[in-house]
C-alpha cells in the first residue's frame, strides 16, 4: 500500500533536526555530559521565586493555559512601554520564526539572512518553500549594511539580523541598526533578533511599534533561565503582532511557562544578578582559551566564539575531543566561522572541567591531524 504524499515542498527536506542536543550525543556514544555548556542555556538557572511559583502552581496543570497570553503580555507591555496588543507570545523565539514565516512568505519567496546565522530561521524558512540568500560575514560580524543592500537587489520579502549575534557573539551599536532599519525597503519585513539583548551593552535602537515592517523577537531562554519552557515574544506593528493569532496554536505557551515569565520578569534583581555571573563566566572563558593561545572573540552574549588558530577540521576535532570528556560544547558550521567552537557561560564546575579538559583536547587534535 503506498504512503500517502507529503507536499512536493516537504518531499525536498531532510529528515533532520537543526541541532544535536547532548542528550543524543550521549545516547550515541554512552559518555556522560560533566558540563553542559554548548546550547546558550543558563546554568545559572532561573530565579528562586520562579521555582517557588512553579512548584505551587503545579497542582493546577489539570486546566489549560490562557489561549491570550493576557497576563504575560500586558506585564511585557507595561515593562516595554508600549501596548499589549503590540506584543505576540509563542513557544521561543524558534515558534515565532517559523509562524513569521508562514505568515509572510509564499513559495518562490526570497529571504535574506546572513552565511553561517541561526539555523533555526533557515529551516523554517526552507520549509515554508522559502528562497535563502545569502550575505557573508564581515570579520566575524553579521553586515547590516550588506543585508540591507541584498534585500534591495532581491526585492525580498523578508531579512533576518540577530543582534548580538548568534554563533559569533558580536554586537553592533543602536546607529548601526537604525541606518540598517532605514536602509531596508518599506515592502521587506526586517526580523530583528535580539535573543540576547540582556547581555548586551544596552545601546539598542528605542522601540519603534509604528514601523509596519519591523519586528523585534526577544526570549525567557537566555538571561532569565527558561529555556526548559519555551517562551518568547515579539514586539512590533500591533497589525503584525495581531496576525499571529490568525495561524498560531493558541495553547501552545503551557501554563507553567506563562506563570514562570510573568514571575521572572517581576524579578529584575535576579535578572540583574544572573547577568554579572553571565559577564564572569564569559571572562573567564576567555581567559581559559587564552592560557591555551586560543583567540577568544569580544561578546555581548552568553557565550564565547573561541578561534582555534587553525582550520575548520581542527575545530571539529577539538569539539569532538571535549566531547570524549563529557564537555559539550558547539561550533559554526558555516566557511569562514567554522574554526571556532563556541562556549557558555557557566557556573565555576564547569569552567572547572573546561580549564581541566581543554588542554587534552587540543593535543589530541594536533596529534591527529
Amino acid at each position: 500500500m503506498p504512503l500517502p504524499p507529503f507536499t512536493s515542498i516537504v518531499e525536498a527536506l531532510p529528515e533532520t533536526v537543526p541541532f544535536v542536543g547532548p542528550e543524543a550525543i550521549e545516547r550515541q556514544t554512552g559518555i556522560a555530559t560533566r558540563a553542559r555548556i554548548g546550547a546558550n542555556e543558563s546554568g545559572f538557572g532561573p530565579s528562586p521565586r520562579v521555582i517557588a511559583a512553579l512548584r505551587d502552581a503545579a497542582p493546577g496543570i489539570w486546566t489549560y493555559p490562557d489561549p491570550e497570553n493576557y497576563a504575560l503580555r500586558v506585564a511585557l507591555a507595561t515593562h516595554l512601554g508600549v501596548t499589549s496588543d503590540e506584543i505576540a507570545v509563542s513557544e521561543g523565539i524558534d515558534g515565532l520564526m517559523g509562524l513569521l514565516v508562514r505568515l509572510f512568505i509564499a513559495p518562490g519567496d526570497i529571504v535574506v539572512t546572513s552565511l553561517g546565522a541561526y539555523p533555526t530561521f533557515n529551516y523554517h524558512v526552507v520549509g515554508f518553500g522559502g528562497d535563502l540568500r545569502f550575505v557573508p560575514y564581515r570579520q566575524f560580524h553579521e553586515d547590516p549594511e550588506a543585508l540591507a543592500a541584498k534585500a534591495r537587489e532581491t526585492n525580498a520579502r523578508m531579512v533576518y539580523l540577530a543582534n548580538p549575534d548568534n554563533p559569533m557573539g558580536s554586537f553592533w551599536p543602536a546607529g548601526d541598526i537604525e541606518r540598517f532599519i532605514e536602509a531596508v525597503p518599506e515592502t521587506c519585513l526586517i526580523v530583528l533578533d535580539e535573543a540576547y539583548l540582556e547581555t548586551a551593552p544596552q545601546d539598542v535602537p528605542p522601540l519603534d511599534t509604528s514601523r509596519p515592517n519591523l519586528l523585534r523577537l526577544r526570549t525567557f531562554s537566555k538571561a532569565y533561565g527558561l529555556a526548559g519552557l519555551r517562551c518568547g515574544y515579539a514586539i512590533g506593528h500591533r497589525r503584525i503582532a495581531g496576525a499571529f493569532n490568525r495561524i498560531r496554536n493558541h495553547f501552545g505557551v503551557n501554563k507553567l511557562a506563562q506563570l514562570a515569565a510573568l514571575t521572572a520578569l517581576d524579578d529584575q534583581d535576579y535578572l540583574q544578578q544572573a547577568v554579572a555571573r553571565i559577564t564572569a563566566a564569559r571572562d573567564r572563558i576567555s581567559q581559559i582559551a587564552r592560557d591555551n593561545d586560543l583567540l577568544p572573540l569580544p561578546s555581548a552574549t552568553n557565550f564565547v566564539a573561541i578561534d582555534c588558530g587553525r582550520d575548520g577540521s581542527f575545530a571539529v576535532r577539538v569539539l569532538e575531543a571535549l566531547g570524549r570528556q563529557g564537555v559539550f560544547v558547539r561550533k559554526p558550521a558555516a566557511s569562514g566561522l567554522d574554526q571556532h567552537i563556541r562556549i557558555s557561560a557557566g557556573p565555576d564546575k564547569d569552567l572547572d572541567l573546561l580549564a581541566e579538559t581543554l588542554p587534552l583536547a587540543l593535543k589530541q587534535a594536533q596529534s591527529a591531524a
